[in-house]
């Protein structure tokens, strides 16, 4: 396979990083303006219940999506013939980093069960028994049901999770297809996978917290004492992933070199 290959010019180089930083900050004005409006058809506190906050992960973590991929759209193509070799096709795999894209897969299913669990239990009944759950704690006739975004804002979830992977995925194709070098594919590929881990952090720290807000506002003191057993490694693992993914997008690789 033969690749054609040009240094970056200036004004196109930094515009990679602006269109990052701009959506950085488009997320931070359209998150809070997303978070106000109720889209969810349960007329039981819904916005007491951590809804606002997943919604306002899913701007934020989105808009950091569409701004790492706008900047690599604007990333110049090689206009001069520069003939290196490859002998091997070239794989996604090869170009990401291995130990954080493995921990926001995992973070990322996780994210998927508990929304997708959520949104299949989010009857009415089980919203009365979540409030009952609040007021007067378990009785041990029924497993308790807890008030969180997840059951009542699933659908948000999923589908921010599946527009967003699926735009990364794209993302992450092109760049291992397109003409350049290793080290450029690894800090674009990085930056991609950056930005997805913003969403993914985003919503997995945001929904840890709320499931914990209502198991201490609740009862149910051994539900929370199992729960706490996996909610709060995930919380810290997801805050762990948030600040790297945050950093990376915010900042490319090569301005750091």
């Amino acid at each position: 396979m033969l690749d054609t290959h040009q240094p970056e010019s200036r004004p196109r180089a930094h515009a990679d990083r602006y269109a990052r930083w701009a959506g950085l900050a488009v997320g931070v004005v359209a998150a809070p303006l997303w978070a106000t409006v109720d889209i969810t058809n349960y007329p039981l506190g819904a916005f007491d219940a951590g809804v606002p906050l997943v919604s306002f992960a899913t701007a934020f973590g989105l808009c950091a999506v569409g701004g790492v991929l706008l900047g690599d759209v604007l990333t110049p193509l090689p206009r001069e013939a520069v003939r290196t070799a490859s002998l091997t096709p070239r794989r996604i795999r090869d170009h990401v980093p291995p130990r954080i894209t493995l921990l926001l897969l995992l973070q990322a299913v996780i994210v998927a069960a508990v929304a997708g669990a959520g949104d299949a239990l989010g009857t009415q009944d089980a919203m009365y028994r979540a409030i009952g759950a609040r007021g007067d704690g378990c009785d041990g006739t029924e497993p308790p049901v807890i008030l969180w975004p997840g059951i009542l804002d699933g659908r948000q979830i999923l589908g921010s999770l599946a527009i967003g992977t699926a735009a990364c995925a794209w993302a992450l194709r092109r760049v291992a297809r397109r003409a350049s070098d290793d080290q450029q594919r690894r800090d674009r590929s990085s930056a991609i996978i950056a930005a997805w881990g913003v969403l993914v952090s985003t919503q997995l720290s945001l929904v840890v917290s709320t499931i914990h807000t209502d198991l201490m506002g609740s009862n149910c003191a051994d539900m929370m004492g199992i729960s706490s057993l996996a909610i709060y490694p995930l919380g810290l693992l997801a805050l762990v992933t948030l600040a790297w993914s945050l950093f990376t997008a915010a900042v490319p690789r090569s301005a750091r070199r």
